[in-house]
């Protein structure tokens, strides 16, 4: 559906449905920005495409099944503290809701408890924003124990906000105890107490869970394999990268936020070694608070990789928008996201692309700083993808310390230990004697050289 701008006299003249469960309308209510702000004149600000937000917000309906009648945006000038919108647009919008005959209004911004109270008695509509409706998909996405409990906590979260004295019910006062019986405690104040017990019930089960993940990745780090994650804005492809990578079946949909849930795969190197790679749920603008900090313990995966991937949807137009997303996000969880390091951009759907406009991507990557590379790749053609490959096993070199040893050949439990502990660059058979070139992790140095007398090799 085409979004309108809902500036003015609007274009009516779309037909008015019958009223039916799931009819939506999108409103994008943004800012103006003016020539000269300091938004306008900020180099590190990406102003992202009105259109494109619109559509991301529609998109975000259309994830939860919901049917978008309509979708406008209401550009305004200033932010009302009562309504968001002003005056005359909240009438004009009250119009449109009963000729198309909706029950839902989206807004694409934050709205405060008071806001979306006055917008819902205004409109005679149920009214969600973009906090609320991101909180809804994740609620219906979420497959797993623990990011049911991670939605759960999000979203109560973002309930206990919600009670404001908006309707006469929360204000009735329930009997007090003891034999004199006093005032009691209303029913917003019950309300309050019951959400903040299960607030603390869900964050105690989080915490088991982080325990258990801790065990996992110690676990981990007594083999020699390092931990790779994706990540990126949602619907970048990190889920048809994850499968091309690991020849895996894990649902990829063009769809926002088509995988919630953590998913680990043994991700083979092209010199014969090994690294765990873990695709994530994608981040986006605006990403509710509460959900980062619910999906912290689902998040560490990254905070521990050793090489971050950075997916991004090169094709889209807002790509540039979408990477200070992401980049906001990181240094959310403390990562910084210049860390040439550990972080390699990705940029994926070059088969979007002709054969010219390839070239200029390719232009562009190469200018780009020698530690700072991009990656063009095409997860659903498998182009680029054995570069990409080579590029992670280099960055993983750089973190390990790559040995040269002789060994017995009869020596079979210690030849069979360094395949297990270590990556085997080359391996040639003298005299009854293996001469091995092998990779290893710190953890292993010390244990390589003193069991097989191996010694550094020289660059």
């Amino acid at each position: 559906m085409e979004p309108r701008n809902f500036d003015g006299d609007a274009d009516r003249s779309r037909s008015a449905g019958a009223g039916q469960t799931g009819r939506v309308i999108v409103i994008g209510p943004y800012l103006r920005v003016r020539a000269g702000t300091a938004d306008a004149q900020s180099e590190s600000h990406v102003v992202r495409n009105s259109e494109a937000r619109l559509e991301e917000a529609a998109g975000l309906a259309l994830a939860i099944d919901l049917v978008v009648a309509d979708s406008l945006i209401a550009p305004i000038s200033q932010i009302r503290p009562a309504t968001y919108l002003g005056k005359g647009k909240v009438e004009e919008i009250a119009t449109l809701i009963k000729t198309l005959d909706v029950g839902l209004v989206v807004m694409d911004c934050a709205l405060s408890p008071i806001q979306q109270r006055n917008l819902e008695k205004e409109w005679h509509a149920k009214v969600l924003d973009r906090t609320g409706l991101i909180l809804e998909i994740f609620g219906r996405r979420a497959k797993t124990k623990e990011g049911s409990l991670q939605v759960e906590l999000a979203h109560l979260n973002y309930q206990r906000s919600r009670l404001v004295r908006s309707w006469t019910h929360l204000e009735r006062q329930r009997g007090g105890f003891g034999f004199m019986g006093g005032p009691g405690e209303t029913q917003i104040e019950a309300d309050r107490r019951l959400i903040q017990e299960r607030i603390t019930k869900l964050e105690s089960e989080l915490k088991k869970v982080q325990a258990t993940r801790r065990l996992h990745r110690a676990g981990r780090q007594r083999v020699p394999y390092r931990v790779v994650a994706l990540v990126g804005y949602t619907n970048a492809g990190k889920s048809t990268l994850f499968n091309r990578l690991t020849r895996a079946d894990v649902q990829a949909a063009d769809m926002l936020f088509a995988t919630l849930d953590p998913t680990l795969r043994a991700l083979n190197l092209p010199h014969g070694g090994k690294a765990m790679l873990s695709d994530t749920v994608g981040f986006i603008s605006n990403l509710p608070t509460q959900l980062v900090a619910a999906f912290r313990a689902t998040l560490e995966e990254v905070l521990e990789a050793d090489v971050i991937l950075h997916v991004r949807d090169i094709a889209h137009e807002d790509a540039e928008a979408q990477q200070s997303d992401v980049d906001a996000v990181l240094r959310q969880l403390g990562i910084n996201p210049d860390d040439s390091g550990r972080i390699i951009e990705v940029w994926n759907k070059i088969d979007r692309f002709d054969a010219e406009q390839r070239d200029e991507l390719q232009n562009i990557a190469a200018r780009r700083p020698a530690d700072h590379p991009a990656m063009l790749v095409s997860a659903v053609s498998g182009e680029g993808i054995d570069a990409l490959l080579a590029a992670i096993e280099e960055r993983l070199a750089a973190k390990r310390t790559t040995l040269d040893l002789s060994i017995d050949a009869a020596d079979g439990a210690g030849i069979s230990w360094l395949h297990r502990n270590a990556e085997v660059l080359a391996k040639e058979l003298h005299d009854g004697r293996f001469d091995m070139t092998v990779r290893v992790d710190e953890t292993k140095r010390d244990i390589v050289v003193k069991r097989f007398e191996a010694v550094p090799r020289v660059a």
